[in-house]
């Protein structure tokens, strides 16, 4: 918690939480753009604003060069996803019906099946060492299954415990430092 306390200590909070917020973004640039043409210079726009006087500057240029509609946001960043809504809602219906259900033998799902589940359910490939994202995007988590050996005799390790381990504790001598 003392990263939050720090940016909020620090007054950034509010900056912190507008790095993604691109309606937000585009409110403060036209925003900017309203003090400027009110007669405001770009130092004090920056103040009021909270934003460093480069980008305003570069605002002011761009406001003066295309009017407002340059300082419009130019919609999401990044690349768009491979897999619509849609289809995300179709894969984790697919991977709740199991993998045997998608026709493996085990009811285990690994990286590397889910990559095929999605290659072959949807034409669209990813590496399985990138199919984390869409699953943990999706609530998955991993987990590892518990490994028990089928033929696990619960008394002959009781037994073992009670009499074989004793002794190799006990005879167990070491030598130096060791």
């Amino acid at each position: 918690m003392l990263f939050w306390y720090t940016i909020e200590h620090l007054g950034l909070r509010e900056a912190f939480d507008m790095a993604r917020n691109f309606a937000g973004l585009e409110k403060r640039r036209l925003r900017a753009a309203s003090l400027l043409r009110g007669g405001c210079s770009q130092a004090q726009v920056a103040r009021k604003l909270r934003v460093s006087r480069q980008s305003v500057n570069r605002w002011y240029r761009v406001w003066k060069k295309t009017g407002e509609g340059g300082l419009e946001g130019a919609g999401r960043a990044g690349r768009l996803p491979r897999l619509s809504p849609e289809q995300l809602s179709a894969l984790e219906k697919a991977l709740a019906a199991g993998p045997r259900a998608a026709g493996y033998v085990t009811e285990l799902w690994t990286l590397p099946r889910v990559a095929t589940l999605i290659r072959r359910r949807f034409d669209v490939r990813y590496h399985p060492g990138h199919v984390w994202r869409i699953l943990r995007k999706l609530g998955w988590s991993c987990q590892r299954p518990a490994t028990r050996a089928k033929e696990k005799d619960e008394e002959a390790i009781r037994q073992w415990r009670r009499t074989t381990w004793p002794q190799t504790k006990k005879g167990r001598k070491t030598k130096g430092p060791h």
